[in-house]
């Protein structure tokens, strides 16, 4: 929690820290600069479409993804699988089976997996090898989840900006920006959160939906920015948050359970898919999906997909 507020919304003492870094900071843009004026893009021959975000962290990345796949056909979703302890490329859906378990594909592309029966869901760490992958199985567009910094692949970029602006604008390490700001200038769409769309939560117990949450109410997560759920949740909800794409240990999940004796607990869908073995009872779930504004153009989106037809 200190991290994110360093990065994010600095008190006095962390600003201090920042500018001390400011040189590191640099370089890292730097490196950015020169890594966009080298690149060299690749034109696959499908439309792939890149949803991603310039600050470091969640912000509706995967949740969009699905949004917007759902509907399509031949659709392939790639990523790089943070969390697994696999290497490599993996096919970890093909068209709705799934072929391997959460250690191999990591929490995201498995609740993908899960979300998208119809889609196809590779994970690697090189995206090229992985479109390619999808085009050998007949995909015929291309969704890449956090790729805007994939310079050498011809994309569609949409960008994800949050609903509260960091008042940190530095870039890592200095602050929470992963490129600077002024990039969002570049991207083909930007979507920001309250503005261009909205999170519907619906909660469920054992598969069902439910209206009624219990009053002491526990919120175990391993998702970045964990502090944004508690939005949705009754006040005086408990928050237990491990770092991004933590896989939680049996050791942990008793220790949890003995230090909150008498709550109920309740997670996401992208903690349960690593949850689920440890048979938690009782276990809540708050599903996060989302809805763009009828206002938003989605045009030249359907119009650069209807391009490669």
């Amino acid at each position: 929690m200190w991290i994110e507020d360093y990065l994010f919304f600095p008190s006095l003492f962390q600003r201090f820290i920042s500018l001390l870094l400011l040189p590191l900071t640099l370089i890292y843009n730097l490196i950015i600069i020169v890594k966009r004026i080298r690149a060299k893009v690749q034109d696959f021959g499908i439309p792939v479409v890149s949803i991603g975000n310039l600050i470091v962290g969640g912000s509706g990345k995967t949740p969009l993804a699905i949004h917007l796949a759902k509907d399509k056909k031949d659709v392939a979703i790639i990523l790089r699988g943070y969390g697994r302890v696999s290497k490599g490329l993996y096919v970890i859906s093909k068209k709705g089976k799934i072929l391997e378990d959460v250690s191999i594909s990591g929490d995201e592309a498995m609740m993908l997996a899960k979300a998208l029966p119809n889609a196809t869901v590779i994970v690697s760490e090189d995206r090229a090898k992985g479109i390619l992958k999808a085009i050998e199985l007949n995909t015929k567009i291309v969704f890449l989840d956090d790729g805007f910094s994939k310079y050498n692949i011809a994309k569609f970029d949409i960008l994800l900006r949050p609903k509260k602006e960091p008042t940190n604008l530095l870039c890592l390490p200095s602050g929470g920006y992963r490129e600077p700001k002024m990039l969002y200038s570049t991207a083909d769409l930007v979507l920001q959160e309250d503005v261009d769309f909205k999170r519907i939560v619906t909660y469920k117990l054992h598969g069902k939906t439910i209206t009624q949450l219990p009053h002491k109410l526990l919120l175990l997560t391993a998702i970045s920015k964990a502090k944004r759920l508690l939005d949705f949740l009754p006040d005086g909800t408990k928050l237990c948050a491990f770092e991004d794409h933590h896989n939680f240990t049996q050791k942990e999940i008793e220790d949890v359970l003995a230090q909150n004796e008498g709550y109920s607990i309740i997670t996401t869908s992208k903690d349960i898919v690593k949850l689920e073995k440890f048979n938690i009872k009782d276990i809540c779930l708050m599903e996060l999906e989302l809805e763009i504004n009828k206002n938003v153009n989605l045009n030249p989106l359907e119009e650069y997909i209807s391009a490669y037809e």
